[in-house]
């Protein structure tokens, strides 16, 4: 069993605040296996019909298991899990429960009360750029073709009939179950076009002829994907409207490997590799600000930005992300700081070992590779860490990286 440490951390440091985790996050993760690895527990698959049955009575379960560290896993299946979760947080001071679903709190119609000020909430990612090591992926080619699935990833090759299995237990176990669509059809094609496009604006009108769905049934279809974890929706930063985009998302599937098999790709070329990259810093992004907003940047003239970071009272951090150092192109960060002068820039780049700052034609990019973002995120106004190490350049030294 690999040990997903980072995880384990992440879980043991939210029972530290709170009494109940809500670990989700789409099927196939591994929220089992990384349950069954805290220190411990005692686990109840709820799919079992005899862990239901003894569930059904809260009071006397909650009494049974008084003072330990439980996994409830798949926890949606019980008939009322909110309720469960409710009476131990309020009158089980000594209990911890990490309780799992593929999707938010409050998606299913059995979760009456979304346990506000009462749970952290912890998000599971595909494996993360930290964690290949671990996992022993090989080159960073491989688990951008193959995903980040734990299961996929140690494969020596994609398994196509993986991809079909995994959206047919998506829709019977989390679709069918969370929420009431008739259309299987529709639903199903628009997931595959979100995750062929994935990383692109998404224009709903423009999936209404394809997916034969109106275009209000596609922002709720949408609304859906989001809530069960499978796309991440973006939206976008702007003070200026009048220069900027104000409404239109950008969406991001959840995994590397499915964008791969909607695009039909059986291996990467270099120019399929940036928009890939950009996935694995967005798991990034995320596992480091938890719950923090991020959104991406275009203004009127279609120059972009890959990520921003917003974060009350403080300077917006503007992100672009490069598959090669080689490559940047600073245009979209000096558009951006031309209207937020107060911004930090950085750009991610996969082959960048160390901390530099270059001089652009806007002011100053910290360029770095992905290994050095917790650093650069500690070291944000209001943060804790050392200084980014600085090495002058020029922007003609920039261009050829």
């Amino acid at each position: 069993m690999i040990q997903r440490t980072c995880w384990v951390d992440r879980i043991e440091e939210a029972w530290k605040s709170r009494r109940i985790v809500w670990l989700a996050g789409p099927r196939r993760l591994g929220k089992t296996t990384l349950a069954r690895q805290l220190e411990g527990v005692e686990y109840f698959d709820c799919d079992l019909p005899s862990v239901r049955r003894d569930a059904e009575d809260t009071e006397a379960f909650l009494s049974a298991h008084r003072g330990k560290r439980l996994v409830l896993d798949e926890i949606h299946r019980l008939a009322n899990p909110s309720e469960l979760l409710k009476v131990a947080s309020d009158h089980h001071p000594d209990t911890r429960i990490v309780a799992t679903g593929s999707s938010t709190l409050g998606a299913g119609a059995r979760f009456r009360d979304t346990l506000t000020g009462r749970k952290r909430t912890v998000h599971l990612h595909p494996v993360l750029w930290r964690e290949m090591a671990t996992f022993d992926c090989g080159s960073l080619e491989r688990r951008l073709l193959q995903g980040g699935l734990p299961e996929s990833l140690i494969q020596e090759t994609p398994d196509e009939a993986e991809f079909s299995d995994w959206l047919e237990s998506f829709w019977a176990r989390d679709i069918m179950d969370l929420f009431s669509v008739s259309k299987r059809y529709s639903f199903l094609r628009f997931l595959e076009m979100l995750w062929a496009q994935s990383g692109g604006l998404c224009q709903l009108t423009s999936f209404t002829g394809p997916c034969e769905a109106s275009r209000q049934t596609l922002a709720n279809y949408l609304d859906m994907l989001a809530l069960t974890g499978v796309v991440t929706v973006l939206r976008p930063y702007s003070t200026n409207p009048r220069r900027e985009l104000v409404a239109m998302p950008k969406v991001y599937a959840f995994d590397t490997g499915f964008v791969c098999h909607a695009r039909g790709w059986a291996s990467l070329r270099r120019e399929d590799c940036g928009n890939l990259w950009e996935h694995l810093v967005l798991d990034e992004l995320a596992f480091e600000l938890p719950g923090g907003a991020v959104h991406y940047w275009r203004d009127k003239q279609k120059r972009e930005v890959d990520f921003v970071i917003s974060r009350r009272g403080c300077p917006p951090v503007a992100i672009e992300c490069k598959w090669r150092s080689s490559a940047a192109d600073y245009a979209g960060l000096d558009a951006f700081r031309s209207l937020h002068p107060e911004a930090i820039c950085w750009l991610i780049a996969a082959d960048r070992k160390t901390v530099i700052r270059r001089k652009t034609r806007g002011g100053t990019v910290c360029e770095a590779g992905l290994q050095n973002l917790p650093g650069l995120i500690a070291s944000l106004p209001g943060g804790r860490g050392i200084p980014m190490p600085e090495t002058p350049s020029s922007h003609r030294d920039a261009a050829g990286g």
